[in-house]
């Protein structure tokens, strides 16, 4: 698929661009909208409002890096947006800065497929499920995250041990069912 000749006609205007344009990307961005919220509607809203913001703002792609990557820097802002705009995720948002529990580095013997993987972080408290996504799933910094949040690097930094200890737990406990079951 030519995406540059894809965001022209897009910028023209044309519906067949716009659809295409949608219907390529969108499942891949309904992943990373589903990754912030915690229902598919909410996720779905997420994925609606990201795109009407990509399509009003199409004109600011320049082509110098993927078109993918550039939606999904858009998909991932408006969930942030969207989390703190409603009432059931912005109490989850509040971050503090209480000491931490010793994180263990050990890794759970559980292989976990993605999608096993991927429900155990949906999971995670909604501050803590956000700053896992974009530190180990979208790659920012902790720096760009507490810029992102309006957080300090250390409050990210300390939500993201939080919550790999917790998943670390968690998996921890699967493990545990998993050796009893086969035990007996």
């Amino acid at each position: 698929m030519d995406f540059s000749q894809l965001v022209k006609d897009c910028l023209k205007q044309k519906p067949i661009a716009q659809r295409q344009l949608y219907a390529h990307f969108a499942p891949l961005m309904m992943g990373v909208c589903y990754r912030y919220t915690k229902s598919v509607t909410d996720a779905e809203d997420v994925l609606q409002e990201g795109f009407v913001k990509v399509f009003r703002s199409l004109h600011s792609y320049k082509g110098d890096g993927e078109l993918g990557a550039w939606i999904r820097r858009i998909m991932v802002t408006t969930a942030l947006n969207y989390l703190k705009r409603h009432k059931k995720y912005r109490a989850e948002m509040l971050f503090t800065e209480a000491p931490l529990h010793p994180v263990t580095d050990e890794n759970p013997a559980l292989q976990l497929d993605a999608k096993q993987l991927a429900e155990l972080i949906r999971q995670l408290p909604t501050g803590y499920q956000t700053i896992f996504n974009l530190y180990a799933v979208e790659g920012f910094t902790h720096v760009e995250i507490g810029q992102m949040l309006g957080i300090s690097d250390g409050t990210s930094k300390s939500q993201y041990s939080r919550a790999r200890a917790l998943l670390t737990e968690w998996i921890h406990q699967i493990n545990r069912k998993v050796e009893q079951y086969a035990g007996k």
